[in-house]
């Protein structure tokens, strides 16, 4: 079994006097981490969000209605609150006035849940995010030597928990999730009418990984307004399949500024959508897909190790550039993604002077781990 890092920090917030919300994509593995820390279903009510009659009960919940629902128990886990409406108010009520009894929720939507919640429940909650599999998680499992050896198949597959477990079957479990699992919350929500525009959107995007991204362009490729593509991609990226970098500028006069690039949470589902799963000795794009791979398991590791920063990518007007920056306490951190250890970079001139107190670093498959695993 593979141990999930955040299993002890949300063990650490039980009966602590504030729920416990737990977000991700589906299939990231939410519901499974919290059969690990309760592994006994004595003393726990599990609810589903996806129920309709769960949803119907929930919209009118008490605390005294939840009270004699939970009968002796002392703990409710709710899957896919999201689903709920008014969700945050009932678990407020909850908080409030059951003050021995522990909630707990996960969602897949940050949009729906967090929206929902953050204002009933401010200063009630501690809020986690789960992201599929990271590579320290799987260091710890196996080994560091084991996981460097499957690198070049995590770039290609990515770390959704059901890939990692289905051994020559990767493909199919993709497929599935790509197709189905993956739009779930995102075709719920209002402004999600057209799967067949979300999906050429996604395949520009995945296309794109790397490079900025320009939202008229989208538009224009996808055939549907600026304002839509803004919109699907601020939806997709509360459903935690992809993900803003914005552009750093402070400094200089020609640092580009308000531009962006997107990158997805997971390589497996960017390769699902264009239907490329070739080695990726083969494949023209490694250099993107090592860029992808290499900043989302970042993400990774900051998050799960209360590393706070800002994260931005550098670029000039003049193509120079450096693809991924952190400000972490006042100290910038720039790093370059090389997925051939061999070619030589060096730091440009105009960031060094402009930034003459930033770090600078060029990650390869060779020093990887420092990056993911030592800060």
């Amino acid at each position: 079994m593979i141990q999930r890092v955040l299993k002890e920090q949300i063990k650490d917030q039980i009966f602590t006097g504030k729920a416990i919300i737990l977000l991700g994509s589906r299939q990231t593995g939410k519901t499974s981490l919290l059969t690990d820390v309760f592994p006994s279903e004595k003393g726990v009510l599990w609810l589903s969000g996806d129920d309709v009659d769960v949803q119907s009960m929930m919209e009118t919940m008490t605390a005294q209605r939840m009270r004699t629902l939970l009968g002796d128990r002392k703990i409710v886990v709710i899957d896919e609150a999201q689903r709920i409406k008014d969700i945050g108010l009932r678990m407020k009520a909850v908080t409030d006035q059951m003050k021995d009894v522990q909630l707990i929720a996960t969602g897949s939507s940050a949009f729906e849940l967090s929206n929902r919640l953050n204002e009933p429940l401010t200063g009630r909650k501690w809020e986690y995010q789960l992201y599929p599999l990271s590579f320290g998680e799987m260091v710890a499992h196996h080994g560091l030597l084991t996981e460097k050896r499957l690198l070049t198949h995590r770039l290609v597959y990515g770390y959704y928990p059901e890939v990692v477990t289905s051994i020559g079957k990767e493909r199919d479990v993709l497929k599935m999730l790509s197709d189905s699992y993956m739009y779930k919350d995102v075709l719920a929500l209002g402004s999600i009418k057209k799967s067949d525009k979300l999906q050429t959107l996604l395949q520009a995007i995945a296309f794109q990984v790397g490079d900025q991204v320009s939202y008229s362009e989208l538009a224009s490729t996808v055939g549907i307004d600026v304002k839509t593509v803004e919109s699907y991609i601020d939806v997709l990226e509360k459903c935690y399949i992809i993900f803003r970098l914005p552009s750093l500028s402070r400094n200089l006069r020609n640092e580009l500024k308000n531009n962006r690039k997107i990158y997805f949470y997971d390589n497996g589902i960017r390769n699902a959508l264009i239907s490329n799963f070739s080695p990726i000795e083969l494949r023209t794009d490694s250099g993107a897909l090592w860029e992808n791979f290499a900043i989302s398991e970042r993400i990774k590791f900051t998050s799960y190790g209360h590393l706070w920063c800002n994260r931005y990518f550098w670029r000039t007007h003049e193509q120079k550039e450096i693809d991924y920056v952190e400000d972490r306490d006042g100290q910038l951190s720039a790093f370059e993604f090389k997925y051939n250890p061999k070619k030589k970079v060096v730091v440009p001139k105009h960031f060094a002077e402009a930034y003459p107190t930033a770090t600078f670093k060029v990650i390869t498959p060779d020093n990887f781990e420092e990056f993911v695993l030592n800060g």
